[in-house]
C-alpha cells in the first residue's frame, strides 16, 4: 500500500505542487485547503505523514498541529514556513513538529522530508508495539479480593508522587506493582530504574546508587552516573530495601530529604527529582529494634504501605495465571499452546506455592516445554506439587529434628525423617542447617556465608530458595 500523505495548505498552487512532487515517487497524495478540513481527514482515515503550512487563514498551522498531536502523538508533521517567524518555528518545535520546509521548496528538500517523517513513523510505531509488549510481560494477572486490594491501592497511590513502600513474601509480585505505579503517573513516560539492594555488593552499592568521579577508588576508570541521576524525574525501584548498609541507609535519606545526590569522590551535589517506590520482604519493624534499619528512613518511605498478597491467598487467579504464562511460554519459545484439564488446575491450585508467582511461573515454563502431548494432565505436574498433600509442608514444619550429640559410649539417636522424595528430605535437611548457623549468627547474613564458606549471594539465593525468614525461624 502506498504511504498517504496528508497536505495542509490554503494556497492551492502549494498543494497542486506537492501532488505532483509526491505522486511522481509513488506516494499517496490527500490535499486538505484548511486547518479544520485537515483534522477531520486525519480523525477519518489517518494519513503516514502530514505537511502542514504554518501561515493560514483561519485556524494557523500551529493551532491545527496543536489538535492533530492530541488525535495521534505519533503521527509525523512537517510543516511549510515560508512566511514564518523563528518564534513560530521553535514553537512549532515544542508542539512536535520534526522538520521544515522553506518556500520555495525542491523536489530533493520535500522528498527527504517525506523519507524522514515516513522512517520517523515506523520507529514511533515500532516503540509503541515494544512498550505494549512490554506492557503486557509487566501485566499485573488476576481478579481475587485479595488483588484487588493492592489495585485500588495502587490507582489511589500512582497519581501521586508520594514514595510507596510494598511489603511481601519472596515471588508475590512486587516489582510488577512497581511498574504499574510507574506506568499510570504522571512519570510514565520517564525512566523506571530498577535497583535490587540484596544483589549488589555492600562495597559497590553506593557507587551504583549515587554515581561516582573516575579515580575516586581503585577500579573506578571511568566517571559513572548513579541509579538516582539515570531516574531524573522518573521512578527509582528499590527492592529488598532491608539489606541495605547503614551507611548507604544515611545516604539514601538525604536523597528523599534534600532530593540531591553526589557522587563518590565529589564535592559537588546534584539535583535530582525521583520517585522513590520501596519494597521488602523483610519484617522492618524488627530490623529496626535490632538498629538494623534506621527508623527515620523507615518513616521516609512508608508513606503510603501496600502489602502484597502471598499467592495462597488467591489461589482463586491461578487459573487467569496459568493461562497467561501458558501464552508467554508460546510466544517466547515459539510452541503450541497448550491446555491444562480440569484435574491439573485443581492440582496448581492445591498446592501451597512457596516460591508464589515465581514459582508458579517457572513450572508452568518447565511443564509447557517438557510435555509433549497438547494437553497437560495432573501426571505431568512435578511430583512435589502432584503430591496429594494440600500443600507443601510449612517452612517451620519442613524442618527436620535437629540430630542429638551421642553421649559417651553411645551412639547418636536417630530421627525420623520426613516422608516424601530423597530431594525433599535433602531440602529439608539443608534448610535445617541453614536456618541453624543464621541463629547461631544472630540472623547477621554476612557473618552467617563467611562461616559456612559460601558467597553471599548464594546465601541470599538459598534463603529465597526456602522461604528462610527471621520472623518465621527467629
Amino acid at each position: 500500500m502506498k504511504p498517504r500523505i496528508l497536505v495542509i495548505d490554503d494556497e492551492a498552487a502549494i498543494r497542486d505542487s506537492l501532488r505532483m512532487i509526491l505522486e511522481y515517487e509513488n506516494y499517496a497524495f490527500v490535499g486538505a485547503p484548511s486547518g479544520t478540513e485537515g483534522i477531520a481527514l486525519v480523525k477519518r482515515e489517518p494519513p503516514d505523514m502530514v505537511v502542514l503550512d504554518i501561515k493560514m487563514p483561519g485556524m494557523n498551522g500551529l493551532e491545527t498541529l496543536a489538535e492533530i498531536r492530541k488525535i495521534d502523538e505519533a503521527l509525523p508533521v512537517a510543516m511549510i514556513s515560508g512566511h514564518g517567524t523563528i518564534t513560530d518555528a521553535m514553537q512549532a518545535t515544542r508542539l512536535g513538529a520534526f522538520d521544515f520546509i522553506e518556500k520555495p521548496f525542491t523536489s530533493e528538500r520535500v522528498l527527504v522530508t517525506v523519507a524522514k517523517g515516513l522512517e520517523l513513523r515506523e520507529l514511533r510505531q515500532e516503540n509503541r508495539e515494544l512498550k505494549l509488549a512490554m506492557e503486557s510481560k509487566y501485566e499485573i494477572v488476576g481478579d481475587s479480593p485479595a488483588l484487588r486490594i493492592v489495585l485500588d491501592a495502587v490507582k489511589r497511590a500512582a497519581p501521586t508522587n508520594a514514595t510507596v513502600m510494598l511489603l511481601g513474601e519472596s515471588g508475590v509480585g512486587k516489582e510488577l506493582v512497581a511498574r504499574t505505579i510507574h506506568r499510570n503517573s504522571p512519570r510514565a513516560s520517564q525512566r523506571f530504574i530498577q535497583v535490587n539492594c540484596a544483589a549488589i555488593p555492600e562495597e559497590l552499592i553506593e557507587s551504583e546508587l549515587f554515581g561516582h568521579e573516575k579515580g575516586s577508588f581503585t577500579g573506578a576508570t571511568e566517571k559513572q552516573t548513579g541509579k538516582f541521576e539515570q531516574a531524573d524525574r522518573g521512578t527509582i525501584f528499590l527492592d529488598e530495601i532491608g539489606d541495605m548498609s547503614p551507611k548507604t541507609q544515611a545516604k539514601v535519606l538525604r536523597v528523599l530529604q534534600e532530593q540531591e545526590v553526589e557522587r563518590l569522590g565529589s564535592a559537588r551535589t546534584i539535583k535530582v527529582d525521583v520517585r522513590v517506590i520501596a519494597a521488602t520482604n523483610k519484617n522492618l519493624d524488627q530490623a529496626i529494634q535490632r538498629g538494623e534499619f534506621r527508623e527515620d528512613l523507615y518513616f521516609r518511605l512508608n508513606v503510603i504501605p501496600i502489602v502484597v498478597p502471598p499467592l495462597r491467598e488467591r489461589r482463586e487467579d491461578i487459573p487467569l495465571l496459568v493461562q497467561h504464562f501458558a501464552k508467554r511460554t508460546s510466544e517466547e519459545h515459539n510452541i503450541k499452546v497448550k491446555r491444562f484439564d480440569a484435574r491439573a488446575m485443581e492440582t496448581l491450585q492445591r498446592y501451597r506455592w512457596r516460591g508464589n508467582i515465581r514459582e508458579l511461573r517457572n513450572t508452568i515454563e518447565r511443564v509447557m516445554i517438557m510435555t509433549p502431548a497438547d494437553i497437560i494432565r495432573a501426571e505431568d505436574l512435578p511430583p512435589d506439587i502432584r503430591s496429594e498433600a494440600p500443600a507443601r509442608p510449612a517452612a517451620v514444619e519442613a524442618i527436620p529434628a535437629a540430630p542429638q550429640a551421642p553421649s559417651d559410649g553411645g551412639a547418636a539417636p536417630t530421627s525420623t525423617p520426613p516422608a516424601g522424595t530423597l530431594r525433599e528430605f535433602k531440602d529439608a535437611a539443608e534448610r535445617a542447617y541453614l536456618v541453624q548457623k543464621l541463629r547461631d549468627n544472630n540472623w547477621n547474613i554476612s557473618k552467617t556465608a563467611e562461616v559456612i564458606d559460601t558467597p553471599r549471594s548464594n546465601l541470599y539465593k538459598k534463603l529465597e530458595q526456602y522461604n528462610i525468614k527471621q520472623e518465621l525461624d527467629g
